[in-house]
């Protein structure tokens, strides 16, 4: 299978034929490596509660199989595929069945008002800096019933999708001292992270990333801010692979010499990390040395925890945080196939009870459930999670993937957070969330 080069210089990054394309290749190996025995459709959140879908198996290798020269064009329901990639979990023979679906789905046509709703979704940082100078009107606007409505008939945004607001300052304006182009070049500290925040948090939850940072310096960790843009996966969730590609290969030119030096590149966004350890190789189809050792320095936030707990050496004392809350593990998280370390760390914490989440998908997948067409396929698959929540009395929800957070705290009816705001309350942080209608 040939490999075509994408850039110059000392970096090496190829592109590789898609999971996908075509009827022989690597395609059509892992195609033949589905046996047909349906557990991905049994356990895909999306098949057991719309007809519309017919399961993952029959949409991805199934369909693989019969895309011939004389029919390219993948089966379009495949649309309903929400990425969740729990058919690629559970696939006893390890068939990438969530990948090649989403491959699948970028090949679809794309057109008029959907087009443009899906270049927009695809974008957050950019739509950031379009709303940021008019917050303070967008603010109500977004709020508006009329309006809302409006650009669901007009756009295909569901009218009771949850959006964020819009930071007045981004991360990086608040923590410029911890800005820096490169490594520094004199010896390390013990203890040094390259901290990937992500558009969310440097755009919509700036104050997120200002307690991770207080957190790790709490623990004797140097942090930096490396050059970064948005790792992309919106735009390969709306289709846009080439944009994608383009933002990863940013990503990696300005990732790989912390990772050279083998500094950790840690994430508060659990997807964000996904990206740059799984999805710009298994989806985008990149490859390289750049990408393999940005690939094996990306940590999550809580599992760089755990690697700093376990090390020798005095640590922070937890103090007491008497809450009972519900935590949820996002897909992505999920898909990082390293357990649950938030669950791990903060059962450390006095008095704090932890409840688990029974549910596989909170439903919103990223942009998916913000779509008019499968927004009410969102709100049933997180039925079940939104009643847990609702049933069991805790005090809040916990997830470490901000879109979860957004949808779980609207459809729940309860405060929705990530887990590191509760490790700042044991360590006696200052609650840096605003409060509501004040900015950051």
């Amino acid at each position: 299978m040939k490999a075509s080069p994408v850039g110059s210089g000392p970096m090496s990054i190829d592109v590789l034929a898609p999971l996908s394309a075509g009827a022989s290749g690597l395609a059509f190996f892992e195609s033949d490596l589905c046996v047909k025995c349906n557990i991905c459709t049994a356990a895909c959140p999306v098949a057991g509660v719309t007809e519309l879908f017919p399961g993952p198996k029959a949409v991805g290798p199934q369909a693989a199989r019969f895309r011939l020269p004389t029919r390219p064009e993948p089966d379009p329901r495949v649309a309903w595929c929400s990425g969740c990639g729990v058919c690629s979990r559970v696939c006893p023979h390890d068939v990438p069945v969530a990948e090649m679906n989403v491959i699948a789905k970028s090949e679809l046509p794309s057109r008029g008002v959907r087009a443009l709703r899906d270049s927009i979704l695809a974008r957050p940082p950019e739509v950031a800096r379009w709303l940021r100078p008019i917050r303070l009107l967008g603010r109500p606007a977004f709020r508006s019933p009329l309006l809302r409505a409006a650009a669901q008939r007009v756009v295909g945004i569901a009218r009771r999708a949850p959006f964020p607001v819009v930071a007045p300052t981004p991360l990086r304006r608040l923590r410029r001292d911890r800005i820096r182009s490169r490594p520094p070049a004199q010896p390390l500290p013990a203890r040094h992270v390259a901290y990937f925040h992500g558009c969310s948090t440097n755009d919509y939850e700036p104050w997120l990333g200002r307690t991770a940072i207080e957190i790790l310096e709490r623990f004797g960790v140097e942090v930096s801010l490396p050059p970064q843009r948005c790792c992309g996966l919106p735009l390969l969730s709306n289709a846009d692979f080439a944009a994608a590609r383009r933002r990863a290969r940013s990503n990696l030119e300005s990732l790989q010499p912390w990772a050279e030096r083998g500094i950790p590149i840690v994430g508060t966004s659990t997807s964000c990390t996904l990206a740059l350890k799984h999805e710009y190789r298994a989806v985008l189809g990149l490859s390289g040395s750049a990408i393999d050792q940005v690939a094996h320095a990306t940590q999550d936030f809580f599992e760089y925890m755990e690697h700093l707990l376990a090390a020798d050496g005095p640590h922070p004392a937890f103090g007491p945080v008497p809450l009972r809350l519900l935590y949820h593990a996002p897909c992505q998280l999920r898909s990082h196939r390293i357990g649950t370390p938030a669950v791990r760390v903060l059962r450390r914490i006095p008095g704090l009870q932890l409840e688990l989440s029974l549910a596989e998908c909170c439903g919103v997948a990223g942009t998916y459930g913000l779509k008019r067409e499968f927004y009410d396929v969102a709100v049933r698959v997180g039925a079940d999670l939104m009643r847990q929540a609702r049933a069991s009395g805790v005090d809040g929800i916990l997830t470490d993937s901000e879109t979860c957070r957004w949808w779980t705290e609207t459809h729940a009816g309860l405060s929705s957070r990530h887990p590191l705001e509760v490790l700042a309350m044991s360590l006696g942080l200052p609650d840096r969330r605003p409060r509501s209608g004040e900015g950051t």
